[in-house]
């Protein structure tokens, strides 16, 4: 079992009452066919990377800025209200992580989202938020 690792996943897992089974009964069938739907070690540990660069307030509102369009580094640092060298620290590691891509185009910085993957994943945990608000 995993241990919680932020003070917000401990203070989830003491006010939350998950329940467990009573038997100790391991469903053998259900584990063999399971067995072939559950992630792979090296592959669950890259989306956590993923998923840990995502955890940041800073990088969710970049990405839901170039969700809509492509925008260089002035326009994302005036829109959000941040310095361009935290907005290029924060596009550093979006792009390390291969969520976004830039181009030259003279003296600027053009970034936009890498795929409609990533698109999909942030409209698809908005939309999850909408729902259980």
């Amino acid at each position: 079992m995993n241990k919680p690792t932020s003070k917000s996943e401990k203070d989830l897992v003491q006010n939350t009452d998950a329940p467990n089974c009573d038997d100790h009964l391991v469903h053998l069938e259900n584990v063999r066919s399971a067995q072939s739907q559950i992630l792979a070690t090296e592959k669950a540990q890259e989306m956590a990377e993923i998923f840990g660069v995502l955890a940041d307030p800073n990088r969710l509102r970049l990405l839901s800025a170039l969700a809509k369009q492509e925008l260089c580094v002035c326009d994302l640092a005036a829109l959000t209200k941040m310095s361009e060298s935290a907005v290029c620290h924060q596009l550093r590691l979006l792009k390390v992580m291969r969520l976004v891509s830039y181009r030259r185009e003279g003296r600027n910085v053009y970034y936009s989202l890498v795929d409609s993957h990533v698109i999909n994943l942030y409209s698809s945990l908005a939309e999850h938020l909408a729902e259980t608000a």
